[in-house]
């Protein structure tokens, strides 16, 4: 996914470079380009003489039971796990969108909640345990599947807990009377990666496109599912402890990451394709609720995601809090997070 935006970002502005630095940068190009093909094609050859991945379980849970709800969109059924956990008031739990997305992310979050609340957290269609068909991924698929779920599996208002682009979909929602009793949401984001790194709309569907198709499309996914590009990708913008990304932890992730139709849904994400709204105003309009909001921001995250975050804590009536971490705080730092949550959850 990263190296075909190179390439379409490379070629929007060459023609305003000078002639001598064109030359060089074209054969700089060149050997990036030549270089990347010559792993795909490696990848190619591997993938064509590998038995297909089967679903797996490890390191996809939050410790509780483990349940399917089965959702119908455009004619067609899919299965949505999500799991409970512990007695009382329910907390939804909603983990951020990314390639490695799963429910397994909250799970340091949910344990120390269920101790005094029933937490459920849930995969979304296309990541985790749930189904991963290979839709045309849009934002409409995600406003309906969490309306739907909350709608079947609550009886009166609920607490929910979302990370990263998550909150886009939660606010939206709670547009909505009588669905959310309260809210927190843990480094909110709603501009997928290529989007922050400014590639136009036509660069972003050009990759898209690419990863969803065959042979090639698998080469290039496989290549941004390594475990050295997973560990540079968590230690630049998820964790901030380096040395919690051991070789145990990435091969965990990676798991996630080959599961039959795994790249699907993470190549929308990615690409700006699940962003649900397409500019900050509309983003901050939705917080104009009248029910309590919790935004958690972490301390160490990237410049652009802290102002997207800073501008929502400047709405009148946001709470607000700062804990260590960056965009995987919910993770990484889910103590210091429960520590904050637990208190808002029982005023």
């Amino acid at each position: 996914m990263i190296a075909a935006a190179r390439v379409a970002t490379f070629l929007e502005g060459v023609w305003e470079e000078a002639p001598e630095v064109l030359v060089v940068k074209v054969y700089n190009l060149y050997c990036e380009v030549h270089a990347f093909w010559l792993l795909a094609l490696a990848k190619i050859m591997s993938a064509l003489t590998q038995t297909p991945a089967t679903r797996s379980t490890v390191g996809q849970d939050i410790g509780g039971t483990v349940q399917k709800y089965h959702w119908t969109w455009q004619g067609q059924t899919f299965a949505v796990a999500y799991e409970t956990r512990g007695e009382g008031a329910p907390v939804l739990l909603l983990p951020a969108f990314s390639t490695v997305s799963t429910r397994a992310e909250m799970r340091g979050l949910a344990e120390k909640l269920a101790t005094q609340y029933q937490v459920i957290a849930l995969d979304w269609l296309g990541f985790g345990q749930s189904d991963r068909p290979p839709l045309d991924y849009q934002p409409a698929i995600y406003h309906q599947l969490l309306h739907d779920f909350v709608r079947d599996t609550f009886s009166t208002p609920i607490a929910v807990i979302a990370a990263g682009h998550a909150a886009g979909y939660v606010m939206q929602l709670a547009q909505q009377p009588k669905v959310f009793s309260r809210i927190v949401l843990v480094a909110p984001t709603w501009r997928g990666p290529l989007t922050v790194m400014g590639a136009s709309k036509s660069v972003a569907g050009m990759v898209r496109g690419l990863v969803r198709s065959p042979l090639v499309g698998q080469a290039l996914y496989q290549a941004n599912t390594t475990p050295a590009f997973l560990r540079l990708m968590y230690g630049r913008h998820v964790y901030v402890d380096k040395a919690r990304l051991t070789p145990e932890f990435i091969a965990q992730k990676r798991e996630i990451t080959q599961q039959p139709g795994a790249r699907f849904a993470p190549a929308a994400f990615v690409t700006g394709a699940l962003d649900p709204v397409t500019n900050r105003a509309d983003f901050l309009q939705l917080f104009q609720v009248s029910l309590p909001v919790m935004v958690i921001i972490g301390q160490q995250a990237p410049p652009s995601s802290t102002a997207e975050m800073e501008a929502i804590a400047a709405i009148p009536g946001i709470q607000t809090r700062k804990v260590p971490g960056t965009l995987g705080l919910h993770e990484e730092y889910a103590t210091e997070v429960a520590e904050v949550v637990l208190p808002f959850l029982n005023s």
